[in-house]
């Protein structure tokens, strides 16, 4: 044996692999610790590799304020014993930080290498599946949100007022993205294919209705209007449900927000992660 005791404890300590594979490490490469680090990263970046069509639908969302900047990052691995592991929640807390520091939006390397530093001891399917980079401009307030269980993220940020009534309204919108879990912000940014699929469902299922046959083609075509915009303004977060009010949609809310702090107020970004989605 070429290593001793403090050798396999200097090599856990830098990858978290375990006792025996530190070991076979040390013994593959006489009792090099440098060289047993580099085995063991590279079998654990070749376990990964065998593992990438394995979904990945357990993780973290992590978001990082400093001042008027923000950074929401979402880091995803395959098992909830996983994605609670101290180690896994460092790496997690660590790319939206790496995202904060760099300025900028998107998959960076820094946050691959934070992915490759924790591969040789978990051998899990694991990737920064995205993340992003506000600056929150001067006349503009912004909130965040992210949910207990770290699932749920969302940033929201309005323009027009600094005021603390604006502030509790960017709150609520946040709570309101985490509860209603939007698909679009505006109705403009459904596709249409995604309508177009929508009404072929409903018409299908109204042909089905005996009821439906009696009534007149105009008065079918207004009932297949009205399902499709139910659909739109149930998945689109301007026209949902307003979480505070429910008799008045979002946008109605801004407009009420905005008279109260005497201002015209906008949303300038809504950001919502979902884990996984």
């Amino acid at each position: 044996m070429n290593y001793t005791a403090n050798d396999v404890k200097a090599l856990r300590d830098a990858t978290g692999a375990g006792l025996l594979d530190c070991k076979k490490a040390l013994n593959e490469t006489n009792g090099d610790v440098a060289e047993a680090e580099k085995l063991l990263k590279e079998k654990g970046l070749a376990a990964m590799a065998k593992r990438t069509d394995r979904t990945a639908a357990e993780g973290r969302i992590v978001v990082k304020q400093d001042g008027n900047k923000i950074a929401i990052a979402e880091t995803l691995c395959e098992t909830d014993f996983v994605s609670n592991n101290a180690d896994f929640i460092n790496v997690a807390e660590k790319a939206a930080e790496v995202t904060l520091s760099k300025k900028t939006s998107g998959v960076l390397p820094e946050h691959k290498e934070l992915i490759d530093s924790i591969l040789v001891k978990f051998r899990e399917n694991m990737s920064v599946k995205r993340a992003e980079y506000i600056e929150v401009p001067a006349g503009c307030v912004a909130s965040t949100y992210v949910h207990h269980d770290h699932k749920i993220g969302a940033v929201v940020v309005v323009k027009g007022s600094e005021a603390e009534s604006v502030k509790d309204f960017a709150h609520v919108c946040c709570l309101h993205l985490a509860s209603n879990k939007p698909d679009y912000i505006n109705q403009s940014d459904v596709p249409q294919s995604y309508i177009d699929e929508q009404t072929e469902i409903f018409k299908a299922q109204m042909a089905e209705d005996p009821a439906m046959a009696k009534k007149p083609e105009n008065v079918k075509e207004g009932i297949l209007k009205g399902k499709v915009n139910k659909l739109l303004a149930s998945n689109c977060f301007m026209d949902q449900p307003y979480l505070d009010n429910e008799k008045i949609t979002v946008k109605q809310a801004l407009a009420e927000a905005g008279k109260a702090a005497g201002a015209n107020l906008s949303f300038e970004k809504i950001i919502l992660f979902v884990l996984g989605k």
